[in-house]
Parts: C-alpha cells; structure tokens; sequence
C-alpha cells in the first residue's frame, strides 16, 4: 500500500517480486491451460516450467483472474484499512482482465478505480511503475490515471518470435549449414505488428533490436530510457541484448523480466526483446 491507497495488478506485468513486496502489491494472477489442466500464472507454474512443458503440449488456452478473484483482492485492501484502491490491468482489448475487475469493483468495500493500460507483458509492467512511482510523489488518482494513459501511448518495443528455431536451421546457433530462414526483428506499433529489420543470426537479431532502442533514445529529447530486457525460453538472446543496451547513450535503467506463461502461450518459446519508454513521461 503506498499511502492509503492499495495496488492490485495481474501477474501478467510480470514485476519482480522485489517491486510487489516493495510497495505491498496485491497480484491478480491471470491461468494458462495445458491440455486440460488449469494453473495460475506465478502460483501454480513458473516461466521455466510451462517452458519445459510447452513442446510436449497439444492444447494450451488462457483465461483472465475471475471476478471473485478480484472481490477478495478489494476486500483484502480493504482490511489492512486502504481508503480506496487502483487497479491496474493488461488491456481491455487483449484479455478480460480489467471486465472482471470492473466488475468485481461493484463489490468494493472502497472505492476502486480500474485502469486499463492497453498493453501486456513488461510494457504493461512499465506503466505499472509509472503509476507507482506517481502514487509515491504524493499525485491523486485521477493524476494516475493521467500518468498511465501517457505511459501506454508512450512505451516503445522490439522482439523476436521462436527466434532459437530459426537460428537452429540456419544461423550461427545452427547445428548444420543449412541456408538461414531468416529471423524477422518485430515491434508493436499502434497500427499494428511491423517487421523493422530481418536477420540472418541470432547476432544480427540483437544488434538490429538494439539500434532500435539507440534511435529511442537519440529521440528522446535528452529523457533517459527505462528499458526492460525479456525472454521467453531464450536467455541467452536477452543476455546478448543486455549487453549491447547498457553501452548505449540515453539508456538509463535496465530491468530484466522473464515472459511468463500466459503471454508465452502466445508468443511460444525463444521470444525475447526489449520494451522502453523515455522518462519522465
């Protein structure tokens, strides 16, 4: 709680657990299913273990923290004496989260007010510290709101998809010499999915991913980047991307993240990347 005011989030900010003991975050914790069986994302199931299990998988589906999950978080808050709580949540328009939270508001035994990021993974994660660090400086809710809502338009990002595959058919990482695929670099746009570059290795993948982020920051009008570099299943990838990141100007924090089950259901193994917003915001 910071102040009088609780947090409640969903795991899929994928936050440290440092940061939600920090700042006695409440973590709704979104499911992933394989093959018939439901676990909760952080609870049930690590990011190295769906990982492990997700080649031998034939079905994997997702689904969003039921309202009673959120009615127990607000009342949770409302117990250890929050006068009003800020729920914030992975996008209305990529999962049902923020419905059920809504919902479960209705419920509240304090004000709740819901904020929809409009992202995932550690992008969603990014306006979650914004939002953190503005409750910390004393701002009202209604100015959180505000500070989200900029966040999200401004967070910038560049990954691979099953880039490991790829290399393994032909990159530097390939077992054979056979011709290279091609491993497409990607960033989430608000006009959709763009391929900003191809690569022919897994290193030409990272230094394509890390000019990226360099024009960020050479835009930034002198605001340093907060940078998260993840992975799903691909550590090595994120190590390498790491590297390159921290030597360049305009880069100022770099937090490591792991992709999580219910994103990793998605995106599969051998995702990594960057996600970045220049501060202030």
């Amino acid at each position: 709680m910071i102040g009088g005011t609780a947090v409640v989030i969903d795991s899929s900010a994928y936050l440290s657990d440092e940061v939600v003991e920090r700042h006695g975050l409440l973590v709704a914790p979104l499911s992933v299913e394989m093959d018939g069986t439901q676990y909760l994302e952080g609870v049930d199931i690590t990011a190295d273990e769906f990982y492990d299990r997700l080649l031998g998988t034939k079905s994997v589906s997702t689904s969003q923290p039921s309202v009673g999950r959120f009615i127990e978080l607000y009342r949770e808050a409302g117990k250890a004496g929050a006068e009003e709580i800020v729920s914030i949540h992975i996008g209305a328009n990529i999962s049902g989260t923020v419905q059920s939270a809504r919902l479960a508001s209705e419920s509240s035994p304090v004000p709740v007010t819901v904020i929809d990021t409009g992202q995932a993974s550690f992008a969603e994660g990014l306006c979650v510290l914004e939002a953190l660090e503005a409750l910390s400086t004393g701002k009202t809710v209604a100015e959180v709101v505000q500070v989200v809502d900029r966040a999200s338009k401004a967070v910038g990002n560049t990954f691979v998809v099953k880039a490991l595959d790829l290399a393994r058919r032909g990159g530097r990482l390939a077992a054979a010499d056979e011709p290279a695929a091609g491993i497409p670099v990607l960033a989430l746009t608000g006009e959709g999915m763009k391929v900003v570059g191809t690569a022919t290795t897994i290193e030409e993948a990272v230094e394509l991913m890390a000019g990226h982020v360099e024009v960020a920051a050479r835009d930034s009008a002198r605001r340093a980047l907060r940078v998260g570099v993840g992975h799903g299943g691909a550590p090595e990838i994120a190590a390498a991307l790491r590297q390159q990141l921290v030597g360049i100007e305009g880069v100022g924090e770099v937090i490591d993240y792991v992709v999580g089950p219910v994103i990793g259901a998605h995106t599969g193994a051998g995702t990594a990347g960057a996600v970045f917003i220049a501060r202030p915001v």
